[in-house]
Protein backbone atom coordinates (compact mmCIF):
# COMPACT_ATOMS: atom_id res chain seq x y z
CA UNK A 1 0.00 0.00 0.00
CA UNK A 2 1.27 3.51 -0.83
CA UNK A 3 2.49 5.72 2.00
CA UNK A 4 -0.15 8.38 1.28
CA UNK A 5 -2.91 5.76 1.54
CA UNK A 6 -1.65 4.65 4.95
CA UNK A 7 -1.59 8.31 6.04
CA UNK A 8 -5.16 8.77 4.78
CA UNK A 9 -6.36 5.82 6.87
CA UNK A 10 -4.56 7.14 9.94
CA UNK A 11 -6.33 10.47 9.39
CA UNK A 12 -9.64 8.57 9.38
CA UNK A 13 -8.73 7.03 12.72
CA UNK A 14 -7.87 10.46 14.19
CA UNK A 15 -11.12 11.94 12.85
CA UNK A 16 -13.11 9.03 14.30
CA UNK A 17 -11.45 9.63 17.69
CA UNK A 18 -12.73 13.22 17.62
CA UNK A 19 -9.46 14.74 18.90
CA UNK A 20 -6.72 16.92 17.49
CA UNK A 21 -3.65 15.41 15.86
CA UNK A 22 -1.57 16.66 18.78
CA UNK A 23 -3.83 14.95 21.33
CA UNK A 24 -3.77 11.75 19.29
CA UNK A 25 0.04 11.93 19.23
CA UNK A 26 -0.03 12.15 23.03
CA UNK A 27 -2.27 9.08 23.22
CA UNK A 28 0.02 6.99 21.01
CA UNK A 29 3.04 8.47 22.81
CA UNK A 30 5.04 9.91 19.90
CA UNK A 31 6.41 13.33 19.06
CA UNK A 32 3.59 15.38 17.45
CA UNK A 33 6.04 16.54 14.77
CA UNK A 34 6.69 12.91 13.80
CA UNK A 35 2.96 12.29 13.42
CA UNK A 36 2.61 15.45 11.36
CA UNK A 37 5.44 14.48 9.02
CA UNK A 38 4.03 10.98 8.59
CA UNK A 39 0.57 12.36 7.80
CA UNK A 40 2.10 14.75 5.27
CA UNK A 41 4.02 11.96 3.55
CA UNK A 42 7.55 13.10 4.42
CA UNK A 43 8.13 10.28 6.92
CA UNK A 44 7.02 6.66 7.13
CA UNK A 45 5.12 5.28 10.10
CA UNK A 46 7.11 2.61 11.91
CA UNK A 47 5.56 -0.78 12.60
CA UNK A 48 5.44 0.02 16.32
CA UNK A 49 3.67 3.33 15.67
CA UNK A 50 1.07 1.59 13.50
CA UNK A 51 0.56 -0.94 16.27
CA UNK A 52 -0.12 1.86 18.77
CA UNK A 53 -2.43 3.66 16.33
CA UNK A 54 -4.39 0.43 15.89
CA UNK A 55 -4.56 -0.12 19.66
CA UNK A 56 -5.70 3.39 20.54
CA UNK A 57 -7.97 3.79 17.50
CA UNK A 58 -9.60 0.35 17.98
CA UNK A 59 -8.81 -0.75 14.43
CA UNK A 60 -6.57 -3.44 13.02
CA UNK A 61 -3.05 -2.92 11.72
CA UNK A 62 -3.97 -4.93 8.63
CA UNK A 63 -6.73 -2.44 7.79
CA UNK A 64 -4.30 0.48 8.19
CA UNK A 65 -2.03 -1.22 5.67
CA UNK A 66 -4.86 -2.05 3.28
CA UNK A 67 -4.84 -5.80 3.92
CA UNK A 68 -7.50 -7.75 2.03
CA UNK A 69 -6.89 -11.02 3.83
CA UNK A 70 -9.93 -10.94 6.05
CA UNK A 71 -10.56 -12.93 9.17
CA UNK A 72 -13.73 -13.87 10.98
CA UNK A 73 -15.15 -11.27 13.32
CA UNK A 74 -14.14 -11.99 16.86
CA UNK A 75 -10.70 -13.30 15.89
CA UNK A 76 -7.81 -12.37 18.17
CA UNK A 77 -7.16 -8.61 18.06
CA UNK A 78 -5.51 -8.13 21.44
CA UNK A 79 -1.98 -6.75 21.19
CA UNK A 80 -1.01 -8.89 24.16
CA UNK A 81 -1.60 -12.19 22.35
CA UNK A 82 1.27 -14.57 22.91
CA UNK A 83 1.78 -15.23 19.23
CA UNK A 84 2.57 -11.57 18.47
CA UNK A 85 6.14 -11.35 19.62
CA UNK A 86 7.00 -8.44 17.32
CA UNK A 87 5.21 -5.61 15.59
CA UNK A 88 5.98 -7.11 12.20
CA UNK A 89 3.98 -10.21 13.03
CA UNK A 90 0.98 -8.06 13.83
CA UNK A 91 1.27 -6.27 10.49
CA UNK A 92 0.91 -9.49 8.51
CA UNK A 93 -1.62 -11.27 10.69
CA UNK A 94 -4.23 -8.64 11.58
CA UNK A 95 -7.86 -9.00 10.46
CA UNK A 96 -9.61 -6.20 8.54
CA UNK A 97 -11.97 -3.86 10.31
CA UNK A 98 -13.01 -0.27 9.56
CA UNK A 99 -12.45 2.54 12.09
CA UNK A 100 -16.18 2.74 12.83
CA UNK A 101 -16.51 -0.97 13.59
CA UNK A 102 -15.44 -1.62 17.21
CA UNK A 103 -13.26 -4.52 18.23
CA UNK A 104 -14.70 -7.40 20.19
CA UNK A 105 -14.71 -6.34 23.85
CA UNK A 106 -11.34 -7.04 25.47
CA UNK A 107 -9.93 -5.77 28.76
CA UNK A 108 -8.07 -2.51 28.15
CA UNK A 109 -6.18 -0.36 30.67
CA UNK A 110 -7.34 3.20 31.13
CA UNK A 111 -5.81 5.31 28.37
CA UNK A 112 -4.83 2.22 26.37
CA UNK A 113 -1.92 -0.16 26.68
CA UNK A 114 0.77 2.21 25.30
CA UNK A 115 0.07 4.86 27.94
CA UNK A 116 -0.06 2.23 30.68
CA UNK A 117 3.35 0.92 29.60
CA UNK A 118 4.85 4.42 29.62
CA UNK A 119 3.35 5.34 33.01
CA UNK A 120 4.68 2.16 34.61
CA UNK A 121 8.07 2.72 32.97
CA UNK A 122 8.23 6.21 34.47
CA UNK A 123 7.25 4.87 37.91
CA UNK A 124 9.92 2.19 37.77
CA UNK A 125 12.57 4.65 36.55
CA UNK A 126 11.78 6.85 39.57
CA UNK A 127 12.16 3.90 41.92
CA UNK A 128 15.18 2.13 40.41
CA UNK A 129 16.79 4.23 37.68
CA UNK A 130 16.42 3.61 33.96
CA UNK A 131 19.27 1.13 33.56
CA UNK A 132 17.99 -1.02 36.42
CA UNK A 133 14.55 -1.40 34.83
CA UNK A 134 14.10 -4.50 32.67
CA UNK A 135 11.39 -5.08 30.10
CA UNK A 136 10.26 -8.00 32.25
CA UNK A 137 9.77 -5.60 35.18
CA UNK A 138 7.58 -3.34 33.04
CA UNK A 139 5.58 -6.30 31.77
CA UNK A 140 5.00 -7.52 35.33
CA UNK A 141 3.86 -4.05 36.43
CA UNK A 142 1.40 -3.97 33.52
CA UNK A 143 0.23 -7.54 34.14
CA UNK A 144 1.13 -8.50 30.59
CA UNK A 145 3.90 -10.22 28.63
CA UNK A 146 7.25 -8.95 27.40
CA UNK A 147 5.94 -9.67 23.88
CA UNK A 148 3.21 -7.07 24.45
CA UNK A 149 5.81 -4.49 25.53
CA UNK A 150 7.90 -5.12 22.41
CA UNK A 151 4.76 -5.00 20.29
CA UNK A 152 4.32 -1.34 21.19
CA UNK A 153 7.95 -0.36 21.88
CA UNK A 154 10.40 -2.68 20.09
CA UNK A 155 13.51 -1.24 21.77
CA UNK A 156 14.59 0.41 25.02
CA UNK A 157 15.56 3.60 23.16
CA UNK A 158 12.05 4.05 21.82
CA UNK A 159 10.56 3.31 25.23
CA UNK A 160 12.87 5.82 26.92
CA UNK A 161 12.01 8.48 24.34
CA UNK A 162 8.29 7.87 24.96
CA UNK A 163 8.82 8.09 28.73
CA UNK A 164 10.72 11.39 28.40
CA UNK A 165 8.05 12.89 26.18
CA UNK A 166 5.27 11.76 28.52
CA UNK A 167 7.06 13.40 31.49
CA UNK A 168 7.44 16.61 29.48
CA UNK A 169 3.76 16.65 28.53
CA UNK A 170 2.61 15.88 32.08
CA UNK A 171 4.82 18.60 33.54
CA UNK A 172 3.52 21.12 31.01
CA UNK A 173 -0.09 20.08 31.67
CA UNK A 174 0.29 20.42 35.46
CA UNK A 175 1.76 23.91 35.11
CA UNK A 176 -1.01 24.98 32.76
CA UNK A 177 -3.73 23.61 35.06
CA UNK A 178 -2.25 25.19 38.19
CA UNK A 179 -1.78 28.66 36.70
CA UNK A 180 -4.96 28.84 34.60
CA UNK A 181 -6.75 32.10 35.32
CA UNK A 182 -3.85 33.60 37.30
CA UNK A 183 -3.38 37.18 36.07
CA UNK A 184 -0.89 38.52 38.64
CA UNK A 185 2.60 37.62 37.39
CA UNK A 186 4.05 37.54 40.91
CA UNK A 187 1.45 35.02 42.04
CA UNK A 188 2.01 32.92 38.93
CA UNK A 189 5.78 32.79 39.42
CA UNK A 190 5.32 31.68 43.02
CA UNK A 191 2.90 28.98 41.87
CA UNK A 192 5.52 27.71 39.44
CA UNK A 193 8.08 27.60 42.25
CA UNK A 194 5.65 25.68 44.45
CA UNK A 195 5.08 23.13 41.68
CA UNK A 196 8.84 22.56 41.37
CA UNK A 197 9.41 22.10 45.11
CA UNK A 198 9.61 18.34 45.85
CA UNK A 199 7.29 18.14 48.84
CA UNK A 200 4.86 15.40 47.84
CA UNK A 201 5.64 11.84 46.81
CA UNK A 202 4.50 12.61 43.27
CA UNK A 203 6.81 15.64 43.04
CA UNK A 204 9.74 13.64 44.41
CA UNK A 205 9.08 10.84 41.94
CA UNK A 206 8.97 13.34 39.09
CA UNK A 207 12.29 14.85 40.15
CA UNK A 208 13.90 11.41 40.48
CA UNK A 209 12.93 10.70 36.89
CA UNK A 210 14.35 14.04 35.73
CA UNK A 211 17.66 13.40 37.51
CA UNK A 212 17.95 10.03 35.80
CA UNK A 213 17.11 11.55 32.44
CA UNK A 214 19.70 14.31 32.86
CA UNK A 215 22.39 11.66 33.13
CA UNK A 216 20.98 9.80 30.13
CA UNK A 217 20.81 13.03 28.10
CA UNK A 218 24.61 13.32 28.41
CA UNK A 219 24.96 9.95 26.63
CA UNK A 220 21.99 9.86 24.25
CA UNK A 221 21.51 12.20 21.28
CA UNK A 222 17.75 11.56 21.23
CA UNK A 223 17.22 12.14 24.95
CA UNK A 224 19.58 15.12 24.80
CA UNK A 225 17.47 16.65 22.05
CA UNK A 226 14.29 16.14 24.08
CA UNK A 227 16.03 17.53 27.16
CA UNK A 228 16.99 20.67 25.23
CA UNK A 229 13.48 21.01 23.85
CA UNK A 230 11.94 20.74 27.32
CA UNK A 231 14.28 23.31 28.87
CA UNK A 232 13.71 25.80 26.06
CA UNK A 233 10.00 25.48 26.75
CA UNK A 234 10.37 25.66 30.54
CA UNK A 235 12.70 28.67 30.52
CA UNK A 236 10.44 30.32 27.96
CA UNK A 237 7.46 29.91 30.30
CA UNK A 238 9.35 31.48 33.21
CA UNK A 239 10.68 34.30 31.00
CA UNK A 240 7.18 35.09 29.74
CA UNK A 241 5.89 35.36 33.32
CA UNK A 242 8.79 37.63 34.30
CA UNK A 243 8.30 39.75 31.18
CA UNK A 244 4.61 40.13 32.00
CA UNK A 245 5.50 41.03 35.59
CA UNK A 246 7.79 43.80 34.36
CA UNK A 247 4.92 45.16 32.23
CA UNK A 248 2.59 45.01 35.26
CA UNK A 249 5.12 46.81 37.45
CA UNK A 250 5.34 43.76 39.72
CA UNK A 251 8.98 43.03 38.80
CA UNK A 252 11.97 45.25 38.23
CA UNK A 253 12.93 46.05 34.61
CA UNK A 254 15.26 43.05 34.24
CA UNK A 255 16.40 40.92 31.30
CA UNK A 256 13.61 38.32 31.40
CA UNK A 257 15.57 35.60 29.58
CA UNK A 258 18.61 35.99 31.80
CA UNK A 259 16.50 36.06 34.95
CA UNK A 260 14.65 32.91 33.83
CA UNK A 261 17.94 31.10 33.19
CA UNK A 262 19.17 31.99 36.68
CA UNK A 263 15.93 31.01 38.41
CA UNK A 264 15.53 27.66 36.62
CA UNK A 265 19.19 26.83 37.35
CA UNK A 266 18.59 27.59 41.04
CA UNK A 267 15.50 25.36 41.04
CA UNK A 268 17.43 22.46 39.51
CA UNK A 269 20.39 22.80 41.85
CA UNK A 270 18.34 23.14 45.02
CA UNK A 271 15.99 20.28 44.07
CA UNK A 272 19.02 18.01 43.53
CA UNK A 273 20.23 18.85 47.05
CA UNK A 274 16.81 18.22 48.57
CA UNK A 275 16.56 14.81 46.95
CA UNK A 276 20.13 13.90 47.96
CA UNK A 277 19.69 14.89 51.62
CA UNK A 278 16.12 13.67 52.15
CA UNK A 279 16.25 10.04 50.97
CA UNK A 280 12.86 8.38 51.09
CA UNK A 281 11.29 11.68 52.11
CA UNK A 282 13.12 11.81 55.47
CA UNK A 283 14.93 14.89 56.68
CA UNK A 284 18.41 13.68 57.73
CA UNK A 285 19.06 16.80 59.74
CA UNK A 286 21.22 18.66 57.21
CA UNK A 287 20.40 22.35 57.79
CA UNK A 288 18.93 24.35 54.93
CA UNK A 289 18.48 21.47 52.50
CA UNK A 290 14.85 20.47 53.05
CA UNK A 291 11.97 21.17 50.69
CA UNK A 292 10.77 24.13 52.75
CA UNK A 293 14.28 25.59 52.84
CA UNK A 294 14.41 25.27 49.05
CA UNK A 295 11.08 27.03 48.69
CA UNK A 296 12.14 29.81 51.07
CA UNK A 297 15.43 30.32 49.22
CA UNK A 298 13.70 30.59 45.84
CA UNK A 299 11.06 33.05 47.06
CA UNK A 300 13.81 35.09 48.77
CA UNK A 301 15.66 35.22 45.45
CA UNK A 302 12.51 36.44 43.68
CA UNK A 303 11.94 39.09 46.37
CA UNK A 304 15.54 40.30 46.32
CA UNK A 305 16.27 40.19 42.58
CA UNK A 306 12.95 40.52 40.80
CA UNK A 307 10.18 42.06 42.91
CA UNK A 308 9.80 45.77 42.35
CA UNK A 309 10.17 47.92 45.47
CA UNK A 310 6.96 49.35 46.83
CA UNK A 311 6.54 53.00 47.53
CA UNK A 312 6.41 53.86 51.23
Amino acid sequence: MQQDEVAARVRQVIDAAGVSAREFARRIVIDPSKLSRSLNGTRRFTAAELARIAEVGAVDVGWLLGSTAGAAAGADTDADAAGRTAAGAAVTASPVRSPSAPRPPVPSPEGGRPLQIVRETVRLIAERGFHAVRVADIAAACHTSTAAIHYHFPGRDELLEAAVRWCMDEDTRRRADATAGTRHAGDELRLLIELQTPRTEQQRRQWCVWLDLWAEAARSTTVGRLHGEYYRQWRGTVADVIRRGVEQGVFRPVDADGAALTLTALIDGLASQVLATEPGGRDDGVPGTGAQAMHDALTAHVDACLTAPTAD
